[in-house]
């Protein structure tokens, strides 16, 4: 479909297969891309899976862009946070396929799946932004707040806290940890299973669940918006 994401339809099943480098980094291009993808599988009325490379999921953000253009980085920001707040309101299921690391905006992307399947490994999954002196974004607070465990969000957002996958499975990242050789057999599986549901009463009821929380966040988007934007005059 494009460089940075692969798209295959497999029956009722979309694979969205994120390719941007060596860690996935979310540039704005990258967003576009998998915001494209979607769409494609809007069109097809598929389940969605979306996979990281092998030992990366993704490792957030682009800094580069951030380093570069502050202007850009705000946009960036309200990209990726707007593409979870799509994938929290997808019309069909999304599966989220953990293959290695998933840090800050990776995190929030894995967070953001109707289900979440990791590979068992010597990874890190978490939100790191705290550690490197970026204050978290009102979305970054609530997303979390009704992803995660809550014994755990204290220490995973004022403390940057990072977690192996079996640490990931008790906060709330993850649903699910399976050995590498037993990942992609785990998924196509657990796709089957979500396909064959009625896809107007999953939505129904996915939107009638979240309602409070894609208020909120659509609140959170616009408050960080104008917030990083005033920084900039």
């Amino acid at each position: 479909m494009s460089d940075l994401v692969d798209y295959q339809l497999d029956g009722k099943v979309a694979t969205i297969s994120m390719r941007n480098g060596k860690v996935n980094a979310m540039s704005p291009d990258h967003i576009a891309a998998i915001d494209a993808a979607l769409d494609r599988a809007e069109q097809d009325q598929a389940v969605v899976m979306i996979v990281g490379q092998p030992g990366i999921f993704s490792a957030g953000f682009d800094l580069k862009v951030f380093q570069a253009d502050a202007a850009a980085g705000v946009e960036m920001v309200k990209a990726g946070s707007t593409l979870c707040r799509r994938l929290l309101a997808f019309p069909t299921p999304v599966l989220g396929v953990c293959t290695g690391h998933a840090i800050a905006q990776g995190c929030f992307l894995l967070m953001a799946c109707d289900v979440r399947i990791g590979v068992d490994g010597p990874f890190q999954l978490g939100l790191n932004e705290v550690q490197i002196g970026m204050t978290m974004h009102h979305f970054g607070v609530e997303l979390p707040r009704a992803r995660l465990n809550p014994s755990y969000f204290q220490s995973a957002i004022a403390t940057a806290r990072m977690f192996s996958p079996a640490e990931a499975l008790s906060a709330g990242i993850l649903d699910k940890i399976v050995a590498a050789d037993q990942l992609m057999e785990a998924v196509q599986s657990e796709a089957q299973r979500l396909a064959g549901l009625n896809m107007a009463a999953h939505l129904a009821t996915k939107l009638k669940m979240r309602a409070g929380l894609l208020d909120i966040l659509d609140e959170a988007i616009e408050k960080d918006y104008q917030e990083q934007r005033s920084l900039l005059a």
